[in-house]
């Protein structure tokens, strides 16, 4: 027997939130690898931002997964594309942020997607991490626009920043691991 109409609309759901998924886990790969090659180059206040803009990503990517799991799917494990390695530090910033205007753009499509398939719950988890990834694309536009505009003076001012984030340990074996 053949799927019902609501089953259908529901599919349409879930696989733009798996492509959603994938996308995220993308950038989680690409933030991660800048973060630590901005640390290593001891940029440490821009190593800081990078990866607790992945941190949203892994929140992003999880807040995806548990919606698909909702709606009787399976989340997607793979990520979207390959991760750009080695980018010198004034490359890093207009890619991220053509990255996050990318996305912006394409969950904006996905949003619709679930409005036209009945689906408000998965529209507002869309506007919700627009919202968020609209923060990320003013930082990284921000810097890019700091580092075109004073260029080493810039770099100059964060070079031996700490790259501490301020987040305590955390975690399944930080905690005891479930005693």
């Amino acid at each position: 027997m053949g799927k019902s109409s609501r089953e259908k609309r529901t599919q349409k759901v879930i696989e733009v939130l798996n492509k959603a998924r994938a996308m995220e886990l993308q950038a989680i790969h690409q933030y991660m690898n800048q973060h630590y090659n901005l640390d290593d180059l001891d940029f440490g206040d821009l190593a800081a931002k990078v990866k607790l803009i992945a941190i949203d990503e892994m929140r992003h990517a999880e807040k995806f997964a548990e919606r698909i799991k909702e709606l009787g799917g399976e989340p997607v494990t793979g990520h979207d594309g390959t991760v750009k390695k080695g980018q010198a530090v004034e490359g890093i910033f207009p890619f991220d942020a053509n990255l996050e205007d990318d996305t912006i753009e394409v969950y904006n499509q996905f949003l619709l997607v679930c409005r036209e398939n009945g689906d408000s719950i998965s529209m507002k988890l869309f506007e919700e991490i627009i919202d968020e990834e609209q923060l990320h694309y003013n930082y990284f536009d921000n810097v890019d626009h700091h580092i075109k505009k004073l260029g080493d003076t810039y770099l100059a001012k964060i070079a031996g920043t700490p790259s501490s984030t301020g987040l305590g340990p955390s975690g399944f074996a930080v905690s005891g691991g479930g005693e």
